[in-house]
């Protein structure tokens, strides 16, 4: 049954949709990556070592709950804007994100209790989050024409972008006044945002009632959750490993996950209404373009914490900073990053609108390589201008790829069907992100697992520390070393036993804890794991532009600004 909505005659509409949904999608990208500089507020906030081996597992949900959530539903959720209108799932993900910010403000616990509260509200978040990425932009494509859809999406394609990095300054100025305004600071924006999004937005497309594709929807998300949490503790320490991609329940969760998406697609090819459709990739455009997405998204999805880790490790200690304070001075020093992208991204959906994606996406991938290998050719201490330019190069070149390739994906699918286009897109963009943290994690552990422990012992002894608590501590995973900086920490007195501490020569100690010890230490074993880490994103993001290139052109639109349907691709909203 397909039901036809009145269309709205307001000539203003468009930029109404555009605020709203550039809004809704701004916050909930600054609340996927708010944390990442907040931690160590939070974990104080609620009385609990995030470091201490058993509370491993709470750092990574919190961290990684919100991104996987969101990954996981975005494309059930475009499937349901389709079915029963994207304005209505939209505006409900809008209340839904403002209800998990009020309670995870209001988080009454403290101890395990509270991370659990902490995690389980995360996941209200980032249900919410998913409703609003999986139905924006096809709002944004139901009431732009073609010729100004590029201009549109870019800027909400840059807004869910720039947000992430956002996120990084804001998270690291409210951690320094109060935790709970981490997630306050949401609340006032959502309740506006759902206020406004009730009044104004109206329903442009029309609903196409079918059957709820039930198998599929368990099936997939079973599947895609598991394979995610299997990745998401595969960077933890197994035993005497420095990762767990050799541990059995490791294993089971992503050989059982990958099982369970081969099923999936094996289901969706017998269904009238699939959860996912298929048919959508023969359409050149909508194969090339998400697949760049993927690419894109996994060469920059692992950047902030890279980049974090670098600037609060090594970088600010080593310029004075306490450690104390590297968070929010971390946060402060990516803001090229984010200049480039609101440089680059409104500026180059324009420029589509007229010339075409393929230039603007596949330049824009050849600039962000460039950058990524810029970086590995910094020495560790690096001088900031330089450093500042190549952050600067790697947002133009991720600014100028988002929102020609955004637009270029949702011209080129029927307009009955943008509801689910954009939620595949997103999941493509919002999975990468959490294979990426698995991806650049393992490789930068990897690195500082072949040299860190012989530099770290060698180093510790040079200072009095005896030979068997220094052989105890080069022995530990560099994941410990890696979250002690992530979270700010002082990472030598949070590795050395305080009685070990507390018993050495005072000039001896004030070394060890000081400005400049640890970041010295594990510089030369960092630059290795950067090189490498870098370099894959570099790799990553050539191949993105490759396939940008091969997305062909412009596709013919019917008269609701749709792309015409390929031969052998559905021509009706149920198949």
């Amino acid at each position: 049954m397909t039901d036809r909505p009145v269309r709205r005659h307001d000539p203003n509409y468009k930029w109404v949709a555009l605020s709203n949904t550039t809004l809704g999608v701004l916050m909930s990208a600054i609340d996927g990556s708010i944390v990442i500089i907040s931690l160590p507020a939070i974990f104080d906030g609620i009385h609990l070592d995030p470091l201490d081996p058993g509370n491993v597992s709470y750092l990574l949900w919190i961290l990684m709950g919100y991104l996987l959530v969101t990954a996981v539903l975005v494309v059930a959720f475009g499937r349901l804007g389709d079915m029963f209108g994207r304005v209505r799932m939209y505006n409900a993900g809008f209340v839904i994100f403002t209800v998990g910010s009020v309670m995870l403000a209001a988080t009454p616990f403290r101890g395990p209790a509270g991370a659990l509260w902490l995690i389980g509200m995360r996941l209200v978040q980032g249900v919410g989050g998913a409703f609003l990425f999986a139905n924006s932009q096809a709002i944004l494509t139901d009431a732009f024409p073609p010729g100004q859809r590029g201009l549109a999406l870019g800027i909400n394609g840059v807004a869910a972008i720039a947000g992430q990095f956002i996120g990084l300054v804001v998270g690291g100025i409210l951690a320094a006044i109060n935790w709970r305004l981490v997630f306050f600071v949401s609340v006032p924006v959502g309740v506006v945002g759902t206020i406004w999004a009730y009044l104004r937005l109206e329903e442009l497309s029309s609903t196409s009632r079918a059957p709820i594709d039930w198998r599929g929807n368990l099936t997939f998300a079973i599947g895609l959750t598991a394979l995610l949490v299997g990745v998401t503790y595969g960077i933890q320490p197994y035993g005497t490993q420095s990762m767990g991609w050799t541990n059995p329940f490791v294993i089971a969760l992503i050989g059982g996950g990958c099982l369970l998406l081969v099923a999936f697609l094996l289901f969706e090819r017998r269904v009238a209404a699939p959860l996912l459709r298929l048919d959508l990739f023969r359409i050149r455009a909508f194969a090339a373009g998400n697949l760049a997405t993927l690419l894109a998204a996994i060469g920059r999805g692992g950047l902030n914490f890279m980049l974090v880790i670098w600037l609060q490790g090594i970088w600010l200690p080593l310029h004075g900073y306490s450690f104390a304070d590297t968070p929010l001075w971390a946060g402060i020093y990516m803001l090229p990053l984010t200049c480039g992208f609101l440089i680059s991204g409104p500026l180059s959906g324009f420029l589509s609108d007229r010339f075409g994606a393929r230039p603007f996406a596949t330049g824009g991938m050849v600039v962000a390589a460039a950058a990524f290998l810029a970086l590995t050719r910094l020495p560790v201490d690096f001088p900031y201008p330089l450093f500042a330019l190549a952050l600067i190069g790697i947002g133009i070149g991720n600014g100028m790829f988002n929102s020609p390739n955004n637009a270029a994906i949702m011209n080129s699918v029927p307009a009955h069907q943008r509801g689910v286009a954009a939620g595949m897109r997103a999941t493509f963009q919002n999975s990468a992100t959490v294979l990426s943290i698995g991806v650049f994690f393992s490789l930068m552990i990897a690195g500082l697992s072949a040299t860190l422990p012989v530099t770290l012992f060698g180093g510790l002894v040079a200072h009095d520390v005896p030979a068997s608590v220094a052989r105890q501590i080069a022995a530990l995973p560099p994941t410990a070393s890696l979250f002690g900086a992530l979270l700010g920490y002082n990472p030598v007195a949070t590795l050395l036993p305080a009685q070990v501490l507390h018993g050495l020569p005072a000039a001896q100690a004030a070394i060890l804890t000081g400005k400049t010890f640890f970041p010295a230490l594990i510089s030369g074993p960092f630059q290795h794991g950067l090189t490498v880490v870098f370099g894959a994103a570099a790799g990553m993001a050539l191949v993105a532009g490759a396939a940008s290139w091969l997305r062909g052109g412009r596709p013919a639109t019917d008269e609701q600004g749709g792309a015409v349907v390929p031969a052998g691709a559905p021509t009706s909203p149920g198949g």
